[in-house]
């Protein structure tokens, strides 16, 4: 079994151990990797309290702020790091700055960057995805800005997201799934020839169309069998998601830990 425990996310859903805390962002630990970093330094200051860490092996979702700001609190330890390619290019909403906010030449100097497109295994059985194919639409956001500052919609092809094998099928970790919940779950039937049994983490389904987020819900309940949001997923979706799965829907937030 590989075990999941939440550092970073919206929420603290319980009062133990005392003084974890919650910001927006996410970050996890899978079976001793790190997946993200959260914004700030909580992520480092929860993993302390739960127990969990140094960390040598962190694998970004993608080149957000509340995904990568919290980086500095783990480069001492870290030796590995897998990203995208695209996660280091300027990411706006607007006129603000919600990229990456340390360069490639700074995080060098700690650990080693592996840039990849492709599924790369970064831990026994556990599997960094690459970018995802969207066949179904996704949920992309923000701007991307070249180096005359003319902007254009950022896909954030950077999104990615983690694929652990277990007995009898897959579980997925997700940072943000900007690439769409439904292409991702896709994407790792066809890489792994295998189905997906339990996704956790961000959604994305923030603001959909009710009736796109229902057929959403409707093809993600006939797919998957255990569900268990965090972060990025709007009041509406999580309460049609209890609703389709009910007691295969799981309540999580810091602290919570989840057996893939």
């Amino acid at each position: 079994m590989t075990r999941v425990t939440i550092l970073s996310d919206n929420e603290v859903v319980d009062s133990r151990p005392k003084g974890l805390r919650a910001e927006w962002g996410f970050a996890a630990d899978v079976d001793g990797l790190l997946f993200d970093t959260g914004q700030t330094g909580i992520a480092a200051d929860n993993a302390d309290k739960l127990g969990l860490g140094p960390y040598e092996t962190i694998v970004l979702s993608h080149g957000h702020y509340d995904h990568t700001k919290g980086l500095p609190a783990f480069v001492d330890d870290v030796e590995e790091i897998y990203v995208h390619p695209d996660a280091f290019e300027p990411k706006y909403h607007g006129e603000e700055s919600i990229g990456l906010p340390y360069t490639r030449e700074w995080i060098a100097s700690y650990a080693t960057i592996n840039t990849h497109r492709d599924p790369v295994e970064v831990a026994d059985g556990i599997y960094a995805l690459g970018e995802i194919p969207r066949r179904y639409p996704d949920s992309s956001t923000g701007e991307l800005r070249d180096s005359d500052g003319n902007a254009r919609p950022d896909p954030v092809h950077d999104d990615q997201s983690l694929a652990v094998e277990g007995e009898d099928g897959l579980g997925l970790v997700l940072g943000c799934c900007h690439a769409g919940l439904r292409n991702t779950v896709a994407h790792a039937e066809d890489v792994f020839d295998r189905p997906v049994r339990t996704v956790l983490g961000g959604t994305h389904l923030r603001s959909p169309d009710p009736d796109e987020l229902d057929e959403i819900v409707a093809w993600v309940t006939d797919r998957v069998d255990r569900i268990a949001p965090t972060h990025c997923t709007g009041h509406d979706a999580r309460r049609k998601l209890e609703d389709a799965f009910g007691e295969d829907y799981e309540r999580v937030g810091v602290g919570s830990t989840i057996e893939l």
